[in-house]
């Protein structure tokens, strides 16, 4: 007989996991900053191309994290990769890229038409990689890969609760990053130039934050060894 408060905690454990998931990549995915980045290097596209590239570059993004996630501390332990390793050189790439971004003289979206087909065939390098999900993304999901099992108090990533936990999250991720991509050339023409570029100095120093706190984690974590 299925116990009905294991049942009840079991569901409530994989929702706060759910939570967490999407609480943890949003800020590093920054659907939105990347949206602003996203429509400054296109150039002019069909409404029906743009929409289809957003398509491509959601599912890319899913298929990059979830990777990340199941796989990533595998593929660190067989190379021998420690995980703060890992934040910490995500964290300065993010931070990089940040501080980068955040004193880049603003530039308008380009005005001259692009070809269908060059277009789609960047949906992967560089819309989705490394525009949409960079080192810093990437290294966030190894991450969460290494800390949801202990998380739900499961044995491998691999087991059904951290298994719906992380592919419901991802999706909800990459839901919002249809969504910021497919309708950011209306919302640039909405916010204007000025808009515009607030939206991407904000989200380029939440960027630059956000990498010194991953690179600060994994530092703290190296010291704890030498303890």
């Amino acid at each position: 007989m299925i116990d009905v408060h294991e049942s009840a905690f079991s569901v409530v454990s994989v929702v706060k996991a759910t939570v967490l998931v999407v609480a943890t990549l949003f800020p590093i995915v920054n659907p939105l900053g990347s949206a602003a980045i996203f429509t400054n290097i296109v150039g002019r596209t069909t409404v029906q191309v743009h929409k289809l590239l957003a398509q491509k570059i959601s599912v890319y993004s899913f298929f990059l994290l979830i990777g990340s996630l199941f796989l990533g501390v595998k593929v660190l332990s067989f190379f021998g990769i420690s995980l703060y390793a890992v934040q910490i050189g995500g964290g300065i790439v993010v931070a990089a890229t940040g501080w980068t971004l955040l004193n880049q003289s603003p530039q308008s979206a380009k005005d001259e038409p692009v070809a269908d087909a060059d277009v789609l065939a960047n949906a992967f390098y560089p819309y989705t990689l490394p525009i949409t999900v960079g080192p810093g993304s990437i290294s966030v999901a190894v991450t969460l890969g290494a800390h949801l099992p202990s998380e739900l108090h499961a044995s491998s990533v691999f087991s059904p609760r951290v298994l719906i936990a992380s592919l419901v999250g991802t999706a909800a991720i990459c839901v919002i990053i249809y969504i910021c991509y497919r309708y950011a050339r209306k919302a640039e023409r909405r916010l204007g130039a000025t808009g515009t570029s607030i939206v991407m100095r904000l989200s380029s120093f939440i960027l630059l934050c956000i990498g010194i706190q991953i690179m600060s984690a994994g530092v703290k974590a190296y010291l704890a060894t030498l303890q």
